[in-house]
């Protein structure tokens, strides 16, 4: 179990971000990160090229709570590092994700600390107000002129593609095009004292649809336990959609800028790319979708992985 009693956290050697680097094919000028700490500017740019490629190459999936022995999700940032770097390109969910992401920044020197997010009704396709219980995690980073940014690499294909600034003045910005995301500081449905306030991120799919709530989360720092208990609820509760819906979420990276997504829900193979959808392929076997893991994610299962899901409600049966 991950815990710590201080305000250390746990951060990679220079040799594991430089073989990082490479696993998110982050570009050479890049590397020599100390340089772009001289104005917020640069650092702002190097945040958004990292948030960008770590969205092309680390998929948000929950294959271990399905294709595993055990069931369970491990927080720990050395095992998040095996796996998302020296495995055959594995993600994780949110917590994995941002958790790792988290780690890479601290030990680029950013100043940042994570927060609790709750995850809207309408992000799961419900037309209906209100939030579900704390079950994401985003980073928040502060740059040297004070500015604060919402960092995400783990929501999947409506999430953020680069940083957002906390300033609910400022205006929406694009995503994967034609949407838009943007922030507001608003009180939620629920509250009952209407002077509390959170962060909302909204998303649209274009500019005639409306802004729909994904989620909303609070400066508030949170801690390596309050992330494990949050953990244990998201990948064990049988009213978690984690536990009985497989999804694997890659987002295409052209030219620098997020332009699509490739996703696997079940066994449905989408590719959606500037707004428009296509079916790549409905796997039907277990066979199918194993397949398709390597073929189109480069993700290779091993026979003791394959194995856990038999029997689970997600397995692939003819």
């Amino acid at each position: 179990m991950y815990r710590v009693s201080t305000s250390e956290r746990p951060c990679y050697s220079a040799e594991q971000i430089q073989k990082y680097f490479s696993h998110i094919s982050l570009p050479q000028s890049y590397h020599q990160y100390q340089s772009f700490y001289k104005n917020p500017k640069d650092a702002l740019d190097l945040l958004t090229r990292l948030q960008r490629h770590q969205l092309a190459a680390v998929p948000f999936e929950n294959l271990q709570l399905h294709y595993s022995n055990h069931h369970t999700i491990s927080l720990d940032p050395e095992h998040l590092y095996t796996k998302i770097v020296e495995k055959d390109n594995r993600g994780g969910y949110c917590m994995e994700n941002n958790c790792f992401f988290g780690t890479v920044l601290r030990m680029l020197g950013f100043s940042l600390h994570s927060a609790g997010a709750r995850v809207s009704v309408a992000a799961s396709g419900t037309p209906a107000e209100g939030y579900f219980g704390w079950s994401h995690m985003v980073n928040i980073v502060t740059l040297a002129d004070g500015n604060k940014y919402m960092v995400d690499v783990g929501f999947g294909g409506n999430g953020p593609t680069q940083p957002l600034p906390l300033d609910s003045e400022h205006p929406h910005v694009k995503n994967i095009a034609p949407a838009n995301v943007r922030l507001v500081y608003d009180n939620i449905p629920e509250n009952t004292n209407r002077s509390q306030k959170l962060w909302i991120y909204q998303h649209r799919i274009d500019a005639q649809s409306p802004w729909l709530p994904m989620y909303c989360f609070t400066e508030l720092e949170f801690l390596p336990q309050d992330y494990e208990t949050m953990n244990f609820q998201t990948s064990q509760s049988r009213t978690s959609w984690f536990t009985y819906k497989i999804v694997v979420v890659k987002m295409i990276l052209e030219e620098g800028e997020i332009v699509g997504t490739l996703m696997l829900v079940g066994g449905d193979l989408k590719r959606r790319i500037k707004g428009r959808t296509e079916d790549l392929k409905a796997c039907k076997t277990e066979e199918d979708r194993v397949q398709a893991l390597e073929e189109y994610f480069g993700i290779k299962l091993g026979d003791d992985e394959r194995a856990g899901i038999r029997g689970m409600i997600t397995e692939l049966c003819v």
